[in-house]
C-alpha cells in the first residue's frame, strides 16, 4: 500500500483517487480551490455503490474503498509521506512550471511527480526542477477508473527506474500503461485519435456521408473488434498469414487512399455548423449531461463484461 497524493481535485482528479483507492492506496486530495475536495468526495460517494453493483471495485465494498481517500487542508499536509503524486491542474504552462516547483520543493525526494496534462510536453514544464529525474506525464483517457489506458511520457531527463516505477505502480492499480520510448506532442493516445478525427471531419466536409453514418462505422464497426484488440493485432487476424500478407494484399489500397487524405478539413469552417445541427438534432442539448452519465453506465458494464471475460478465458 502507497500514500498518493491528487493534486487537482476535478474530474481528472477525482476519477485517478477512485482507481487508486481501489487498489487499496491511501489518497489525499487537494486544490487550490479549498471547496473542491470536498466537492470531489461527494461526487465520489455517489458513484461508489454503481461500482460495487458492478463488480468494480476489486471485491472491495463502497465504504471500504471510500475509506482510504480524505481531503487534505493544505497541499503540505497531501504530500507529506507521499509515495506517487498524481498532478490534475488547468492545462496552462504557467500553472503547470508553478505547481511542479512546488511540488518538487515540498514532496519526498524518492516520490514520483506525475502530471495528468493531455497536451504538453514534460521537458516544457519541469526543465529547471532540481528533481526533474523523478518527474513524469502519466496521461489517462477519462474516466481511468473505467479505462485502464494511461500514458507514460518521460522527458528525456526522467531517471529510467522512474518510467519503471511508473509502469509499474499502474499496473499494480489495474492499468494498462503506454510506455513511450521518449515525449512527443499528442502522445499516443491523441494522435491516434485525431487521425481518426480528422478523417471523420474530412468526410463530412466533403459530403461524402452524414455524421450519424461516421459513429455507425465506428459504434458498430471497426469499435466492437477494437473494444479488446488494437489496429496492429486486428491486421495480423485478417489475413491468412498475418501482418505481412495483410501488407501485401492491401497496402496499395491504403497507399491510394494517403493520397486523398492530404487535405485538411477546417473544423471551425461550415462543417462544424452541420456536425453541431446534426448532433443537436440527434441530442438536445439540454440533454447532454443525461447522455454523459447514461455513457458511464455503458463504460461501467462494458469494463465489467471485459473483467469477466478476462478471467473466464485470459487472452
Amino acid at each position: 500500500m502507497s500514500k498518493v497524493a491528487i493534486v487537482g481535485s476535478g474530474f481528472i482528479g477525482r476519477a485517478w483517487a477512485i482507481s487508486f483507492a481501489r487498489a487499496g492506496h491511501t489518497v489525499a486530495l487537494w486544490d487550490a480551490d479549498a471547496g473542491a475536495p470536498g466537492k470531489a468526495l461527494s461526487y465520489i460517494d455517489g458513484l461508489l455503490p454503481d461500482l460495487a453493483a458492478q463488480d468494480l471495485l476489486n471485491g472491495n465494498s463502497a465504504a471500504d474503498v471510500r475509506i482510504r481517500m480524505r481531503a487534505a487542508a493544505s497541499l503540505e499536509e497531501a504530500l507529506g509521506d507521499a509515495d506517487y503524486v498524481q498532478e490534475n491542474t488547468p492545462e496552462k504552462l504557467e500553472i503547470k512550471r508553478a505547481i511542479f516547483a512546488r511540488l518538487d520543493a515540498a514532496a519526498p525526494p524518492d516520490a514520483i511527480l506525475a502530471s495528468s496534462t493531455s497536451a504538453l510536453l514534460p521537458s516544457s514544464f519541469t526543465q529547471e526542477l532540481a528533481g526533474r529525474a523523478r518527474c513524469i506525464v502519466v496521461h489517462p483517457l477519462n474516466p481511468p477508473y473505467l479505462i485502464p489506458a494511461a500514458e507514460v511520457v518521460p522527458a528525456p531527463w526522467t531517471d529510467a527506474d522512474v518510467i519503471e516505477r511508473t509502469a509499474s505502480f499502474l499496473r499494480g492499480a489495474g492499468h494498462a500503461p503506454i510506455v513511450m520510448k521518449r515525449e512527443l506532442d499528442g502522445f499516443v493516445m491523441n494522435r491516434l485519435q485525431g487521425a481518426l478525427l480528422e478523417e471523420a471531419f474530412r468526410l463530412v466536409e466533403s459530403g461524402h456521408a452524414s455524421v450519424e453514418d461516421i459513429d455507425i462505422g465506428l459504434r458498430e464497426g471497426l469499435a466492437l473488434r477494437w473494444s479488446f484488440m488494437g489496429p496492429f493485432e486486428t491486421i495480423d487476424l485478417n489475413a491468412p498469414a498475418g501482418v505481412r500478407d495483410y501488407v501485401k494484399r492491401y497496402g496499395g489500397l491504403y497507399k491510394h487512399l494517403h493520397s486523398t487524405m492530404q487535405k485538411r478539413a477546417d473544423w471551425n469552417g461550415p462543417v462544424l455548423d452541420t456536425i453541431e445541427a446534426e448532433r443537436r438534432k440527434r441530442l438536445p442539448a439540454a440533454k447532454l449531461q443525461e447522455r454523459q452519465a447514461w455513457r458511464d453506465r455503458r463504460l461501467m458494464a462494458l469494463a465489467a463484461h471485459k473483467r469477466r471475460i478476462a478471467k473466464e478465458s485470459p487472452p
